[in-house]
């Protein structure tokens, strides 16, 4: 009987350890939209992913919404319904608002999310969501001419409720103060006269705008030879260095300037003292320009740039085949200061990157770089020159320019950088603004950022499409990229990153070859000049508008 106590002892022990329920931890695996990629890090595609935790022990669910936590990277919360099933080892997590497109969020699954046998789980997760474009269109859909006449009634804001209050030019951007630049103002002042044409100001009050603009330049603004600088006092008129030997007479500026004034001229046509006198101001402008000056002791090659101080310094002959068709032209048309053909052959046409005739995706290119270049090569000087019809020696302008942006066209297209986003709707490359700084972005220079006025102000060679690309930039991206002066200069879906910049070279022309695609105002204007015919002529060139 002796041992009867301890034995009921043992056994009562070990019967009491036998009750005791073991702690069990657990693992976590997950999967976002059904796929697990090997790392922390998600693009996803839709607004609303769905991601799986799957547990190697079940889990209690009562605090999942403690436990489990999905916040954007400003730390606002994103609501959550959780399915649990296999008896708490899966749970599929359900967004009950939408993700913000191209933004960053963060999903945690907490260490201390226990599990139904006391365990705790022993890899907690941060999950990254990068969040892509929304399909949802972003604004209702409106008829392609409606749309059109929007998107120039917004981007003509840029040149008129955001003119310099004193001289009437254009800002060089939209951060630029009191500095104005020459060449934007000249497609400021075609698109001041889009702007009269599409009932968006009245005549009167356009003509005052440019009469303005006329008159800063022939009394204020500071010339070179009859040149303007880059950049300008926009209330002084000074000259201000657009680098540190930039700081006298910018030639190509100085053109894309009286392509814009020349226009003027011939739409105010009216015998009134005023019109008159406008007109007799902007002949004078042009004339007073010594284009023959510019070929630096009577070579064959015009320069872009002279300086009081530095002289001819820069060394930057205008030749190879780029945005200064318009120079060339202007320059031969003068009646007082004019250059001969040979500069044109010689110099112009004697540049390296001047003939192409590679072929790119199917498409002949007959001049220019490498695919092209960026499309403000085909853009600025045609903004008045027409290219339907026109050609010389050297090509078929329509060809050249439909040519270049269909090539600009089917790189984006192609896309052979796989860049998120690039598709046959989102598509233009050209210079501009870029994260963290400005490019010349081109098929050779491509960096991922798109620029609507690339796309845009191709309309007249690629209505089709270019309009894609418009429809596009609105709908799915319209509350990223149309601001209060338009389209915003750049975007990139790969980077996430939109501009908050506009500027006077990118939203001219928008306004501008909208136009020119709708009823072809302001080439018929610019065309219908002496100025324009006689240097077209001269060069060599034939067109039925001439």
């Amino acid at each position: 009987m002796r041992y009867f106590f301890p034995l009921l002892i043992l056994l009562t022990i070990a019967c009491s350890k036998k009750e005791v329920p073991q702690i069990k931890d657990t693992s976590v695996s997950f999967t976002v939209d059904g796929e697990y990629n090997g790392t922390l890090s998600y693009n996803v595609l839709g607004m609303r992913p769905i991601i799986v935790f799957d547990f190697t022990e079940a889990v209690e669910t009562e605090n999942l919404d403690k436990d489990i936590v999905l916040k954007s990277d400003s730390g606002e919360p994103v609501k959550l319904e959780f399915n649990v099933s296999n008896e708490g080892k899966k749970i599929q997590l359900n967004l009950q608002t939408d993700l913000k497109s191209f933004s960053t969020y963060t999903l945690s699954i907490s260490g201390s999310l226990p599990t139904k046998k006391g365990g705790k789980l022993i890899n907690p997760l941060s999950i990254t969501l990068n969040a892509g474009m929304s399909s949802e269109d972003k604004y209702p859909r409106i008829s392609d001419q409606e749309l059109l006449t929007l998107v120039q009634t917004q981007t003509f804001k840029y040149f008129w409720g955001f003119g310099h209050p004193v001289s009437g030019l254009a800002r060089e951007r939209n951060t630029s103060g009191n500095l104005v630049t020459s060449g934007g103002s000249g497609f400021g002042v075609m698109a001041i006269i889009v702007g009269i044409e599409r009932g968006l100001i009245t005549k009167e009050e356009g003509f005052a705008r440019i009469r303005k603009i006329v008159s800063f330049l022939k009394n204020d603004a500071q010339k070179f030879h009859g040149a303007f600088s880059h950049w300008l006092d926009g209330t002084t008129g000074a000259a201000l260095k657009f680098s540190e030997k930039d700081d006298g007479a910018d030639l190509v500026e100085t053109s894309l300037l009286m392509q814009g004034l020349i226009t003027a001229k011939q739409y105010f046509k009216a015998a009134s003292t005023e019109e008159t006198q406008l007109r007799t101001d902007i002949t004078d402008l042009y004339n007073n320009v010594e284009w023959d000056f510019f070929r630096k002791d009577g070579g064959d090659v015009l320069y872009w740039h002279w300086s009081p101080n530095y002289q001819w310094q820069m060394n930057l002959p205008i030749k190879g085949y780029n945005e200064c068709l318009i120079t060339y032209v202007l320059a031969a048309g003068s009646a007082t200061h004019g250059i001969p053909k040979s500069v044109y052959d010689n110099g112009w046409a004697a540049g390296a990157n001047f003939k192409n005739g590679k072929t790119y995706y199917g498409i002949q290119l007959p001049l220019g770089a490498e695919k092209g270049g960026p499309m403000f090569l085909d853009q600025y000087s045609f903004l008045g020159i027409n290219p339907k019809g026109l050609s010389d020696a050297y090509a078929n302008y329509e060809q050249q320019t439909r040519a270049h942006a269909l090539i600009n066209y089917n790189h984006c297209k192609e896309n052979p950088n796989k860049f998120a986003g690039y598709s046959d709707e989102c598509w233009g490359l050209t210079a501009s603004d870029i994260k963290n700084g400005y490019t010349a972005s081109s098929p050779t220079n491509d960096k991922s950022f798109i620029a609507p006025t690339a796309a845009i102000a191709s309309l007249p060679y690629v209505p089709e499409e270019s309009m894609k690309a418009l429809r596009f930039f609105y709908y799915k991206l319209g509350d990223k990229l149309f601001k209060e002066y338009g389209f915003v200069d750049s975007f990139s879906i790969q980077e996430k990153w939109f501009a908050n910049s506009f500027l006077a070279i990118d939203q001219g022309p928008i306004v501008i070859m909208i136009e020119n695609y709708r009823s072809g105002l302001l080439w018929d204007l610019f065309m219908s000049s002496p100025e324009a015919k006689n240097g077209l002529t001269k060069l060599g060139f034939q067109s039925p508008a001439i």
